[in-house]
């Protein structure tokens, strides 16, 4: 199997004359019935960000746990037809316990898959998280009560180029513990390879986790 990575340098630019930076900040989800809808991410532990209603017209919106982009629904606010939304992805470091909480909701979760000719979705599905959890390789999804499709793909290490430095932050604890634990792992093979403890352990830890996030190299 062949890969080839696209990345973009750009993005990670700071703004400059003619060019203005591009934010998501909130996708459009088509319902049937918003307080079903209500009731379902509310339940999920999602946030409420808004609830606006004037005459007949209402407007409501949620945003996933460390999500910079939320989503919207209500009246008028979209064509497309109930549960047409599908694969809306959901980014997360640990597969296995995002399913958990999820099924802890009562929301019916997929088993953990990966794809035969991954990690991209290419090829069948294969049960089970992606060998050694390759990031980028490992899926769970769940649907809403419209049949909107939500996608976890698993990711621990970005593609280089994809995150600006200057904008990075770990969205929760669980995150955080979640990357202290692979540069705890990976420091143990350092001192290894060094034959001697490592005092300086913080800066190491540090620089691990920086490029981790931002798909720098790896320290050794």
């Amino acid at each position: 199997m062949s890969v080839t990575t696209v990345m973009s340098h750009t993005e990670t630019h700071a703004p400059s004359a003619g060019r203005v930076n591009l934010k998501l900040e909130a996708v459009v989800l088509p319902v049937s019935d918003l307080d079903r809808a209500k009731k379902f991410y509310l339940g999920l532990g999602w946030r409420l960000d808004a609830d606006f209603s004037k005459g007949n017209a209402r407007v409501l919106q949620f945003t996933p746990p460390g999500s910079p982009c939320s989503f919207q629904f209500g009246t008028n606010l979209t064509s497309a037809a109930p549960g047409s939304a599908q694969n809306l992805l959901l980014v997360v470091s640990d597969i296995e316990a995002a399913r958990r909480e999820l099924v802890g909701s009562g929301v019916q979760v997929s088993e953990v898959f990966h794809f035969s000719q991954g990690p991209a979705p290419f090829g069948d599905k294969v049960r089970g998280p992606a060998p050694n959890h390759q990031s980028y390789g490992s899926y769970a999804s769940f649907n809403d009560p419209d049949g909107n499709t939500w996608l976890l793909q698993e990711v621990t290490t970005r593609f280089p180029g994809r995150v600006d430095r200057s904008q990075m932050s770990f969205s929760s604890a669980k995150d955080l513990a979640s990357a202290l634990r692979r540069a705890a792992a990976a420091h143990g093979e350092h001192e290894k390879r060094s034959g001697k403890a490592d005092e300086d352990w913080p800066d190491w830890y540090a620089r691990y986790m920086t490029a981790e996030e931002s798909g720098e190299p790896l320290p050794s």
